[in-house]
């Protein structure tokens, strides 16, 4: 009986130590995944701690929620390759004996300890949510929808059908998008027979949109179109169409697709549906002015509905498509000239396609570009010239001069001189890094430039007397490969 009695409570003991053990590896686990993914300012300094043990997909999580890409993280964490975090100013400090610690200073520290900072730095703004997803971004030049063992969305009247297939014994389904602010109760969804329907007016663009299921988020499983949203989250895409492209007849042929400027040309990108009586592709283009073709069984040829047309490099036409109110571009004088060609960086800086209409005091040609920042020229009988009305002109890296045009201007560079200063440049993404720099017009003790920035980071310097310097009053900046900083803007909608 005692030997029966000690081996039970033998059994006892060894059951406690194993609950304990199973304890201890659980809230080793738990504390394991509350510190080994973390992002945070301290002591003037960004401050990156990862676990040594994390998984390449926890990783990417990670590196997108908090737009950290060109870190190269995995390459560190994975095979001991530093190099793109060296490149890019950040150290790698020694950690614990769980997690990796990876270090960069700031240019100036004395304000950057409150969570504010942090927040503006990562780029998760205090605004509403929605402002990260506007359905007409410059970021998007055009797009189509692309899903599987169902038909695009339905639409009537910009009235958009949103079908989710199967789910019928789902006892509530909820739409939310970034045309609703992501509202989850707002949408709800009618039961069918085959599935979910809800209705949503919408104008042309972008959208990003989930399906709720009895509370759970969900991805369109039909959509082939997916987005992370820099916070961790996959969305799917649907965008609203403002053109339609259309082939009528040849019903023998293989296959149809359309390739433009919108596109850089690529010719199996783009391709049509069949239609009893031809060939259609619905499409969300972005205003500017848009030359394509069609291409049929590797056939190229102009579309054949399309009158407005302007000529290429093969000496043969484009068709062309405007959308949005045209900006007149405008050459005084020359009234002699036999004929005036615009080029500029809004058309690749082709050299025959605008040609300029003659006016009783010069030159002149409608032309709808998006928003954004361009370089222009004009050729007068085959001599090139920048605009000389034009207030902004900027060097082209050929040595000669071009206009600046800036349409819709929607960010003002500011920087305040000293008696000591003579000429102040800026430079940036925007200008594609020109050496020479847009100059900036002083008023007052500033000296300014409004440009037109898109959604998102943009980096930039001020050229100051010659010298190329970060902004001094601009605390956000990143290393670059040069080991001298660019300073960092975040746009917002």
């Amino acid at each position: 009986m005692e030997i029966k009695r000690t081996n039970i409570i033998t059994l006892q003991l060894v059951r406690i130590c194993l609950i304990y053990c199973l304890l201890q590896v659980f809230v080793g686990q738990l504390y394991a995944q509350h510190v080994v993914q973390r992002f945070m300012v301290r002591d003037g300094k960004m401050m990156i701690e990862i676990g040594k043990d994390i998984q390449p997909a926890t990783l990417d999580s990670f590196v997108n929620k908090y737009r950290l890409q060109n870190l190269g993280l995995g390459n560190y964490i994975y095979k001991n390759n530093a190099d793109s975090l060296h490149k890019q100013g950040w150290q790698v400090e020694k950690g614990s004996k769980q997690t990796f610690l990876f270090t960069m200073a700031f240019a100036s520290s004395d304000k950057l300890t409150n969570t504010a900072d942090k927040i503006v730095f990562t780029g998760k703004t205090t605004g509403s949510y929605a402002s990260e997803f506007p359905a007409i971004s410059g970021n998007v030049k055009y797009g189509i929808n692309k899903f599987k063992n169902k038909n695009t969305f339905e639409v009537i009247d910009s009235v958009v059908t949103f079908y989710l297939r199967n789910n019928t014994n789902a006892k509530k389904v909820m739409l939310a998008g970034s045309f609703n602010n992501w509202q989850p109760d707002v949408l709800p969804m009618v039961k069918k027979d085959s599935g979910w329907i809800a209705y949503v007016k919408l104008t042309s663009g972008k959208y990003w949109y989930k399906f709720i299921v009895d509370g759970s988020w969900t991805t369109d499983n039909d959509n082939l179109q997916n987005e992370n949203d820099n916070r961790g989250n996959i969305n799917s895409v649907y965008y609203q169409p403002n053109t339609f492209f259309k082939l009528e007849g040849y019903n023998k042929a293989r296959k149809v697709f359309v390739a433009g400027s919108f596109n850089n040309w690529q010719s199996g990108q783009l391709r049509f549906f069949k239609t009893p009586t031809g060939w259609m592709l619905p499409m969300y283009l972005a205003d500017g002015t848009h030359t394509y073709r069609f291409v049929v069984d590797d056939n190229w040829f102009v579309d054949p509905a399309n009158k407005n047309q302007l000529p290429n490099e093969f000496n043969e036409f484009n068709s062309v498509i405007n959308k949005g109110n045209p900006y007149i571009f405008k050459l005084n004088g020359y009234t002699n000239a036999r004929q005036v060609i615009l080029t500029g960086s809004f058309n690749g800086w082709r050299n025959n396609e605008l040609i300029m209409r003659k006016t009783a005091t010069g030159w002149e040609l409608p032309y709808i570009i998006a928003a954004g920042n361009y370089e222009y020229r004009f050729i007068i009988d085959g001599k090139e010239m920048a605009d000389q009305d034009y207030p902004t002109n900027i060097k082209g890296l050929d040595g000669k001069k071009n206009g600046f045009l800036v349409i819709q201007p929607n960010y003002t560079f500011r920087f305040k001189g000293n008696t000591n200063t003579k000429t102040v440049a800026i430079s940036g993404e925007f200008t594609n890094w020109n050496p020479n720099g847009l100059t900036m017009k002083k008023v007052g003790d500033e000296w300014i430039c409004s440009v037109h920035l898109s959604l998102g980071k943009h980096l930039y310097k001020f050229i100051v007397n010659g010298e190329w310097i970060k902004d001094p009053n601009n605390k956000l900046w990143e290393q670059n490969e040069f080991n001298t900083g660019n300073s960092i803007v975040w746009m917002e909608q």
